[in-house]
């Protein structure tokens, strides 16, 4: 008689969420070994131990992730995901839906502030739209995407890193994705729904009253199947939150360090906590967003942020900036001298 628990014909049919739940536990750790190369060369620069901060750290971080040491910052890339949202109906942004298409062509233009940030720095950029003129459902009254779609989104996300970069920063688009990651703050990390829910793009006072009632009816629709993060993710979230998870997580599997932007790609990087406390390791928080609870969150994932300029523009904004230091912190590490090329006396023993 078959075992009815391992029996193939009564095995339940694996579901779409199988495939990332699966990729999470491929994930790999840290290049100990690198790290410890990069400490090594580091005793040996022209400078009292330590005296770079926490510069010193980041190129030890680079080389963990990268898998080498030196770590390189040769083919940086900051991506910015753009999605649109059925709960924009609400009333729960300042600004029309029709931002989106137009900030889009901005960003084709060169005119927006990433562009700028990536051209003084030396950074990739590339833009991915996600069926801007199809928004997700309302989250109010309806699942934001079914788990199919959210999976196809991830994956769309995966192909960000696909040509390949040492060095990713995350960023998104879309209004009203301020509510949308401020109702999966809320059911992730639970509370008073009105906590998580910030001004975004500057509501007023009522506009920030609609965000709540928005958040709290959302809760209240999908309650009861809100327990597995990656249904939080569908129900609640977007596809440009989506495909921030699914890029976060491919660069986890290819060894590519990842810079997180602020308030809405952090709850991208929130989901996939929830699902795997490690899953954030390889992640660094750019800055910390002026916008709502950003710097809560952060310390809830355990994250510290490089930067912090009160800035809550999104667009990767704040990754690129972190992005710029990265850049100067791995230039000190490879290109200064050492004590013995120099021709400094090092430090007298005790």
């Amino acid at each position: 008689m078959s075992d009815p628990v391992t029996d193939p014909m009564t095995a339940p049919e694996p579901g779409p969420f199988d495939d990332i739940r699966n990729l999470l536990k491929a994930m790999p750790g840290p290049d100990r070994d690198a790290q410890a190369a990069v400490a090594a060369r580091d005793a040996t620069l022209t400078k009292p131990a330590g005296s770079l901060g926490r510069l010193e750290s980041l190129v030890s971080w680079l080389a963990a992730w990268q898998g080498k040491a030196p770590p390189t910052f040769d083919r940086p890339l900051v991506c910015v995901f753009a999605g649109s949202h059925g709960v924009t109906r609400r009333g729960v942004s300042a600004f029309p839906d029709a931002v989106n298409r137009q900030m889009l062509d901005n960003f084709a233009a060169g005119g927006g502030a990433i562009n700028q940030i990536c051209a003084a720095y030396g950074l990739g950029f590339k833009v991915f739209d996600l069926a801007l003129d199809m928004p997700t459902g309302d989250i109010t009254e309806a699942p934001a995407l079914d788990e199919r779609a959210t999976v196809a989104t991830m994956a769309f996300g995966m192909e960000a890193v696909a040509a390949g970069t040492d060095c990713l920063g995350i960023g998104e688009m879309g209004i009203g994705n301020t509510t949308v990651a401020a109702a999966l703050y809320a059911a992730l990390f639970g509370g008073d729904p009105a906590h998580w829910v910030g001004r975004g793009t500057g509501v007023d006072r009522d506009g920030l009253d609609r965000k709540v009632a928005a958040v709290e009816a959302a809760l209240a629709h999908h309650a009861g199947h809100l327990d597995d993060p990656l249904q939080v993710l569908a129900r609640l979230g977007g596809r440009e939150i989506a495909a921030m998870a699914g890029a976060i997580l491919a660069a986890r599997l290819q060894r590519i360090p990842v810079v997180i932007d602020g308030y809405v790609a952090t709850a991208a990087a929130a989901v996939l906590h929830a699902a795997d406390p490690s899953a954030l390791d390889h992640c660094l928080a750019g800055h910390v967003s002026a916008e709502g609870v950003h710097a809560e969150v952060l310390e809830r994932l355990g994250l510290v942020p490089l930067l912090a300029l009160g800035m809550r523009l999104g667009e990767a904004s704040g990754a690129g900036m972190a992005m710029g230091l990265l850049k100067g912190a791995l230039a000190c590490h490879t290109g200064m001298a050492t004590f013995a090329q120099a021709g400094v006396s090092e430090k007298a023993s005790d």
